[in-house]
């Protein structure tokens, strides 16, 4: 499902395999699991690198596995928003190198990164959830408002489904630099990472920093938790 490699002080967790890494829990938890050993081996000197194989990065929500139950919906959501706190409360900086599609639940695991990098060659940012008929869950949203700064880029990938480009994307602020492959994003990436570890900051501190800088994301991910506890009680009364 993924892979962890450690290279000098940079952190490369690969998204494997050549399908089109959807996220159900099963893919959830190895991400999350690799994302466990890197806050446990972690120091104030790294950085994190998150890419993966093939065309995807990741198509969103494995909606084929979860059907039309309800359930298994919830569990996704309420795994990859696990998934995202992790990574906001990581203590080392974080690097998105996105090597192809992301598309919706995708896209918000990218974003769930300090900085993104993409491939220019192929591959485009989608939000499809307006293409498909689908409301956006609130903690999205959120996190489009912690992430992109401009009402117009917003506008873009929620309310016109659009599919973003690297060139567009670097335009409308969403990403960080676009590279000519797959192989360039992540040397690119890697460079980024080195300059980054450098700088030794403390971790607990750049941690503590991220999540105010996140707070909005991760207070609505809380609040959408507490919602969903308070509806499965009710239910089994």
């Amino acid at each position: 499902m993924c892979t962890l490699e450690k290279r000098g002080r940079i952190f490369i967790l690969t998204i494997t395999g050549s399908d089109e890494h959807r996220l159900n829990p099963t893919l959830i938890d190895a991400i999350q699991s690799a994302l466990h050993r890197v806050r446990a081996e972690s120091a104030s000197s790294s950085a994190l690198i998150t890419t993966a194989q093939g065309k995807f990065f990741s198509n969103g929500y494995d909606l084929a596995w979860a059907g039309t139950s309800k359930t298994r919906k919830e569990l996704m959501n309420s795994k990859l928003q696990s998934l995202v706190t992790d990574l906001i409360s990581l203590p080392i900086p974080t690097i998105a190198a996105v090597s192809g599609h992301a598309s919706a639940a995708g896209f918000i695991l990218a974003l769930s990164h300090d900085y993104i990098l993409m491939r220019s060659d192929r591959g485009f940012l989608y939000m499809s959830e307006l293409d498909i008929k689908l409301v956006i869950p609130p903690w999205f949203i959120a996190l489009f408002e912690c992430k992109i700064g401009s009402p117009k880029a917003r506008r873009a990938v929620i309310l016109t489904a659009a599919k973003i480009t690297a060139k567009q994307a670097v335009e409308l602020g969403i990403i960080d630099s676009a590279h000519d492959s797959a192989d360039e994003t992540v040397d690119s990436a890697v460079r980024l990472g080195e300059e980054l570890a450098k700088r030794g900051w403390d971790g607990h501190v750049y941690g503590q920093n991220r999540m105010r800088l996140f707070a909005k994301a991760l207070d609505q991910i809380a609040l959408d938790t507490t919602e969903s506890t308070q509806t499965q009680t009710r239910s089994r009364m």
